[in-house]
């Protein structure tokens, strides 16, 4: 029988909730209202794959290069003393769900937002290949306007033959997009080092009405020539996105504005 999945929420001077994926009906049936996100003036997000915290300075660049990000969506993290200490003293919740557990902390991907979901759906995929998982979680959260936001923090599969096994991990959440009447940002590292990798995350984002974020200096880290990482969002005005370059990951981070 296979494992339920889960995500596991971390939220300061609490016991870790291991937090079950929400009934999808909810989102067409409407969810119950929470507080906002807190936004001056801009919706900031922060994306970054953190290679399970395995260089140094990974501390200081979320400390600088994601200050006042009021989303933090991470892949590859590692639920270590030091990032779940800086998730809670600096986000009301952090969910993270376990991709696959190393010998002390469970690696996987791990959204941080300044307010609590109101909704919260953890998903896995395995990789076919080295049999090990890769994880994806969709959040909501409410937003200043009354509108409800829905948040996908991706990391896809990497090692597969052909595009079956990457598209299939793409369905669940193009459903729950389908059925989401709000914004939407949808997030990650989606590994798209082919062309036929590309071509099926393309054709996967017109379908659900997706605009890619393109960055003035795209300084994404690459595969094979091509970018691994992306944002994609629909009912948001583009304010602004950039890319650090850096040596505390495999993969540079992303800051995107938006203006809900």
């Amino acid at each position: 029988m296979p494992k339920r999945t889960y995500a596991m929420r971390y939220v300061a001077g609490q016991p870790v909730e291991q937090i079950f994926p929400g009934s999808a009906k909810q989102l067409g049936l409407g969810l119950p209202p929470g507080a906002p996100l807190p936004t001056s003036e801009f919706l900031r997000v922060m994306v970054w794959n953190i290679f399970k915290q395995q260089r140094a300075e990974w501390l200081s660049v979320l400390k600088e290069f994601g200050r006042d990000a009021q989303l933090m969506l991470l892949q590859e993290a590692q639920t270590t003393p030091e990032l779940v200490r800086f998730a809670t003293s600096h986000y009301q919740a952090a969910d993270q769900v376990p991709a696959f557990a190393l010998p002390q902390h469970p690696s996987g991907v791990m959204t941080l937002a300044a307010t609590h979901p109101v909704y919260c759906c953890p998903l896995r995929e395995r990789e076919p290949l080295l049999r090990l998982s890769k994880s994806a979680l969709i959040t909501v959260y409410s937003i200043h306007d009354g509108r409800l936001l829905m948040v996908v923090n991706i990391h896809a599969v990497n090692f597969s033959l052909g595009v079956d096994v990457y598209s299939k991990q793409l369905e669940p959440i193009g459903e729950q997009i389908a059925m989401h009447r709000g914004p939407v940002i949808l997030a990650g590292d989606f590994n798209a080092w082919s062309r036929q990798r590309v071509n099926a995350l393309q054709r996967f984002a017109q379908a659900v009405g997706l605009a890619e974020v393109e960055f003035r200096a795209d300084n994404r880290s690459r595969a094979f020539g091509r970018p691994l990482d992306f944002v994609f969002y629909r009912g948001l005005t583009l304010a602004d996105a950039s890319v650090l370059v850096t040596r505390a990951s495999d993969h540079n981070p992303l800051l995107v504005e938006f203006q809900p």
